[in-house]
């Protein structure tokens, strides 16, 4: 061997053996999580992976910053094959020993050197952005020195790593000069090596050598920075990303330990599972609670702030920063984890949630999902949030008083208003809607169960929408049928608030009543209500297809059951359609209700903010019943604010909630008598003629 081979060996062994070091330290912590059951779906996980790490499509999002990030991704990607023919020629004593691969090495060099400049334009831009432009979720309060720091030293290392490499090719081109299989294999190079021209064979020997040490050191380096830098995500994004969770987004994870008390309180004689311990908390209070998910997450995070600049509590000025939860569990588990590891029963007084996490952060969420739409490497933010409310719910009984008052009133009337439980069915006077206890008497079944909900039940704003639903399902002879009295809270907002207990015995009983009348088909005019029977129900035995009234409608008009008159009461008006949080993002339905609107003959028009990155009405997670935390201004009026600006007279919404939320907006900037808020439903009920079923 001679000098090279021994000293980049002695390097490269120390090199790896620091960072097989700094890796068993962090598995080690890994050790200390709790887990998340069986990966299933590889297949779909692999597909993810491509198009989401891989791919880079979610960072395509923000089309200019996306774009440069995406190039530099895939420019490492390629480069990343040079850097391991790098070290086994510094190992072996070869010189390029991918090259008798032929015209594969031919177009990896090509790419590479490309990608090289590509990826020194775009960290130029980005310090650029940083320093200069210095958008708002760089400068955020939770965004410490240390984070612009460290962003500026890996962008100016890797910087470093690009014209070393460059400079390494222009050295090689230099020497290899009239070689014709390398011609045009270093486009960048060959086009720069010009400046080099007049050296010697020595000094070309010498100047390439020294950008060889130079890049192949800091490749080194970079690789032992990465785990002690927000830069992690270079290495964890890939398997992060493959481990995401492939439930619908709306889906919050079942919580089995409770279904087994809440089985046991619901049938005393009903048997324990064997083996099954109850767990030592409910939900997470400290890093002792979370899963490897939750920590893998929390190294993943690449502190961009896409989340918190979507986040509709974080744009009101609210105390929320999806962000910060998880640079919080970071430093949270560097500070414990080393002490759990020599004591699983250590304890410093401390806890994530209320040293590091505030109970007004937690609170301040609406479970919209934008934060884990946004999120380029798969982060799942909301279910970790639901996780703290569970703790503060269960364990600790901290919820704010008008969310307890929330519980009760779902507890005793089966609704979270203290309305009677018996004034339900009261929405229904005079339209002789039958109920499936009547049709079942009859020896007759519905073949579609109108699930109402609790606001279409006794929101007096929302009962009209309940009612134009009902007209509607008549007048296309639709064999419905609703539960009346037999209906209760789906456990919606008792889950997101963090109350697994109570949302659990709804659930179980609502699942009882529907299974024991065999209910196959639910529509519902609620996004919430829809979200929790399709994708939560199935967990706890209730299977149905349940669909969502805007697309119902949909259907209703495409088969002709539903005509439409030429729409002259809209003809001319604008209309702009506000998407629910729990139908869009949680759910993926966008079109549906805007091909209703279509068929209206008025000017549909969008909001800055739509579809899949549409802004909460401030409703979701709980907090139509609830003071929101304090902020600059109310989300429903930031999103009523957007809605004016269209120049609409018509606001079309497909949730109760978000009817009351723009409703009060609308108010709030006396425009009442200009604009109107109406549902889907009250919108087509209007223009509808019955088609006598044909």
């Amino acid at each position: 061997m001679d000098t090279k081979q021994i000293l980049f060996t002695l390097f490269a062994a120390a090199a790896f053996g620091f960072f097989g070091w700094t890796a068993s330290r962090i598995l080690r912590l890994f050790r200390l999580t709790k887990g998340t059951g069986p990966i299933d779906r590889i297949a779909d996980r692999a597909i993810l992976t491509l198009k989401v790490a891989f791919g880079q499509t979610k960072m395509f999002r923000r089309l200019t910053s996306g774009l440069l990030h995406a190039l530099v991704w895939w420019g490492f990607l390629v480069i990343t094959i040079g850097t391991v023919e790098m070290i086994i020629d510094g190992i072996a004593g070869t010189e390029r020993i991918l090259g008798a691969t032929g015209g594969f090495y031919r177009f990896v060099t090509w790419s590479g050197d490309v990608f090289a400049a590509v990826i020194i334009v775009s960290c130029i831009i980005f310090l650029a952005r940083r320093y200069i432009v210095k958008p708002s979720r760089f400068t955020a309060r939770e965004m410490k020195p240390k984070s612009k720091q460290d962003a500026t030293f890996i962008l100016s290392m890797i910087l470093l790593l690009m014209f070393s490499l460059i400079g390494l090719n222009m050295g090689y081109v230099s020497l290899k000069a009239g070689t014709p299989h390398f011609v045009g294999s270093y486009p960048i190079s060959s086009a720069l090596s010009g400046l080099i021209d007049g050296l010697s064979e020595s000094s070309l020997h010498t100047f390439e050598q020294t950008n060889w040490w130079i890049h192949i050191v800091l490749v080194l380096v970079f690789l032992n920075i990465l785990p002690y830098s927000k830069h992690f995500h270079v290495i964890m994004a890939v398997p992060n990303v493959f481990f995401s969770r492939l439930t619908p987004p709306g889906k919050l994870p079942n919580m089995d330990s409770v279904t087994q008390e809440v089985r046991l309180m619901l049938d005393p004689s009903a048997p324990t599972p064997a083996g099954d311990d109850p767990p030592a908390r409910f939900g997470i209070k400290d890093v002792n609670d979370i899963t490897w998910k939750h920590l893998m997450d929390s190294y993943t995070c690449t502190e961009c702030g896409r989340c918190t600049a979507s986040c509709p509590a974080n744009i009101t000025g609210k105390l929320l920063s999806p962000r910060k939860l998880y640079i919080d569990l970071r430093a949270r588990m560097t500070e414990k984890g080393p002490h759990m590891a020599q004591d699983p029963n250590y304890d410093d007084g401390k806890a994530l949630v209320g040293d590091y996490i505030t109970e007004e952060e937690l609170w301040a969420c609406t479970t919209c999902g934008a934060c884990v739409q946004e999120c380029p490497v798969d982060i799942d933010h909301v279910p970790f949030i639901v996780d703290m409310r569970r703790y503060l719910v269960m364990e600790e009984s901290k919820a704010p008083d008008a969310l307890n008052n929330m519980f009760v009133n779902i507890e005793n009337n089966g609704a979270p208003w203290a309305m009677p439980a018996t004034a339900r069915f009261d929405w229904a006077e005079g339209l002789n809607i039958p109920t499936v206890a009547d049709l079942v008497a009859q020896g007759q079944s519905p073949d579609v169960l109108f699930w109402v909900g609790c606001a279409g039940s006794f929101d007096d704003r929302a009962k009209r929408v309940t009612r134009s639903f009902a007209q509607i399902l008549q007048a296309a002879h639709i064999r419905f049928a609703v539960l009346g009295l037999e209906e209760s809270c789906t456990g919606d907002p008792a889950r997101r608030a963090g109350n697994e207990f109570l949302f659990q015995m709804q659930a179980l009983n609502n699942i009882e009543v529907l299974n024991g009348y065999e209910i196959k088909k639910i529509v519902t005019a609620c996004p919430h209500c829809f979200n929790t029977l399709k994708n939560e129900y199935p967990d706890l035995g209730g299977h149905y297809e349940v669909i969502h009234h805007s697309t119902f409608l949909q259907q209703l008009i495409d088969a002709g059951k539903v005509r439409l008159t030429d729409g002259q009461a809209f003809k001319g008006r604008k209309i702009t359609f506000h998407d629910s949080c729990y139908l869009g993002r949680a759910n993926d339905i966008y079109e549906a209700p805007r091909a209703v609107l279509e068929n209206l003959d008025a000017d549909l028009v969008e909001m800055k903010r739509c579809k899949s990155k549409g802004l909460c009405c401030g409703a979701g997670g709980a907090q139509m019943f609830k003071d929101a935390e304090p902020g600059n201004k109310e989300v429903n009026i930031e999103r009523t604010e957007e809605a004016l600006g269209t120049g609409a007279e018509i606001i079309a919404a497909a949730c109760p909630f978000c009817m009351t939320m723009m409703s009060d907006g609308v108010k709030h900037f006396e425009q009442e008598e200009k604009v109107k808020v109406f549902d889907l439903a009250e919108l087509i009920a209007q223009a509808t003629l019955p088609t006598n079923g044909k």
